[in-house]
């Protein structure tokens, strides 16, 4: 049985987690790290930061936040701790030092854990090959509940990256043409962030021609499709060999 460090286990996505744990015999929880109290408590030991946690286990799942996330990478190469990194947000030097890290223990780093996600990405590849060389814009908009903290999600971030990816990075990301009137240029990606109630996640990429638009879109509606999948991605990563990879690696098997 796989054990895992739930990093984040008293946020959202942390109890989610755990509970779908509780269902799967493949996997359990040994220990929980988070700096901040939870409303429930879990049935598993709680440390406030990974330096202190002395449980044993064979990978850590994270869903914290960015501003933990560099003493994460430390003390996870320390340790030789496979790491699923889920949180999004991260600033250049930081994503240097993921990779970095993957050097030394293997690291799944993904900016979305659904399946649907990671479908859609390959077939915006196929799109903008397609739709770019006809004349076709793209645009990104995005819905995310009132309680995110970052904005454009790092979802939209990884669709477009997926698509400049596909191009041969042509293309530039606005994210406010409020701060200059002027026409959109054909090398642009418009990303919006809508921010509001409880929306899980909602991505819809737009890809408008001279007479025709054709939209792809994903709707998440619970959070338990990215706890499963980082679950499923945990059970993968546990055994590999120190890199980076993706949920495509997962999916691939």
């Amino acid at each position: 049985m796989i054990k895992a460090i739930m990093h984040g286990c008293n946020g959202r996505m942390g109890r989610m987690i755990a509970s779908i744990v509780k269902e799967d015999p493949d996997i359990e929880i040994v220990a929980g790290v988070d700096a901040f109290p939870g409303d429930e408590k879990p049935d598993f030991p709680v440390y406030e930061s990974m330096e202190k946690c002395e449980a044993t286990a064979d990978v850590v799942i994270d869903f914290s936040n960015a501003a933990a996330a560099d003493d994460l990478l430390s003390v996870c190469a320390s340790r030789k701790l496979p790491l699923v990194l889920c949180t999004t947000g991260l600033s250049e030097e930081q994503l240097r030092k993921v990779e970095e890290t993957s050097k030394q223990i293997p690291i799944l780093k993904a900016a979305n854990m659904s399946l649907g996600i990671n479908l859609m990405m390959d077939l915006l590849k196929k799109a903008v090959s397609v739709l770019y060389p006809s004349g076709f814009d793209v645009e990104i908009v995005e819905r995310h509940h009132n309680q995110k903290l970052d904005a454009p999600s790092g979802t939209a971030l990884a669709l477009a990256d997926a698509m400049n990816e596909e191009m041969d990075q042509i293309y530039d990301y606005n994210f406010d043409r409020s701060k200059e009137r002027k026409k959109r240029e054909r090398t642009e990606i418009g990303i919006s962030a809508v921010r509001g109630g409880n929306i899980v996640g909602e991505h819809t990429v737009i890809f408008a021609g001279g007479d025709e638009v054709l939209e792809i879109k994903h709707t998440a509606t619970s959070r338990a499709v990215f706890g499963k999948g980082a679950i499923e991605a945990a059970k993968w990563l546990a055994p590999v060999d120190p890199g980076l990879y993706s949920m495509s690696d997962v999916i691939a098997g």
